[in-house]
């Protein structure tokens, strides 16, 4: 895989999009569905959202999913050989949202594709790197600092209920 310096990287991050694999964890306790997130400084301050990161040159989008899990919560979850996103999810930086009334999620840094997937949780996730902290909340109870769009794009994965 391809690393690019820093100054690079940025320059084609304001050039285009760049694609992204999003995936929340999930797991049945007591007979409801949870979601697993973590908690991590962004632009917007200390959020709490679900996993992922960009697809670097030469990975499939199952490793993708591999190791951004391995590398923030210490796992990698069993995936199929060809994974297909559940939904396909665009974040935005504010001066380029969409006004045709696109749902989006609100990322200062880029104008990502995010290839949106359920996963399945396994063992026992403990945060590390980007992850300050990692806990699973119920739909219905999920944190009030959530990354702007993530609400949305929960509700389009029909793994919580749409926001008000």
């Amino acid at each position: 895989m391809t690393f690019l310096p820093a100054d690079t990287y940025r320059l084609i991050e304001e050039s285009m999009p760049i694609a992204c694999v999003d995936f929340v964890l999930v797991r049945q306790r007591n007979g409801h569905r949870e979601l697993g997130l973590i908690l991590r400084d962004s632009p917007h301050g200390r959020v709490w959202c679900h996993l992922g990161g960009r697809i670097q040159r030469g990975e499939t989008i199952a490793g993708a999913i591999r190791r951004h899990s391995r590398e923030t919560i210490g796992i990698g979850p069993t995936l199929p050989l060809n994974p297909q996103p559940d939904y396909v999810y665009e974040w935005f930086p504010p001066d380029l949202m969409p006004t045709d009334g696109t749902v989006s999620g609100d990322d200062p840094r880029k104008h990502a594709i995010g290839l949106s997937f359920v996963v399945a949780a396994e063992g026992s996730p403990r945060p590390r790197n980007e992850g300050l902290d990692f806990a699973y909340f119920a739909p219905s109870e999920l944190p009030a600092n959530l990354w702007p769009g993530c609400r949305e794009l929960f509700a389009l994965l029909k793994l919580a209920p749409l926001p008000d």
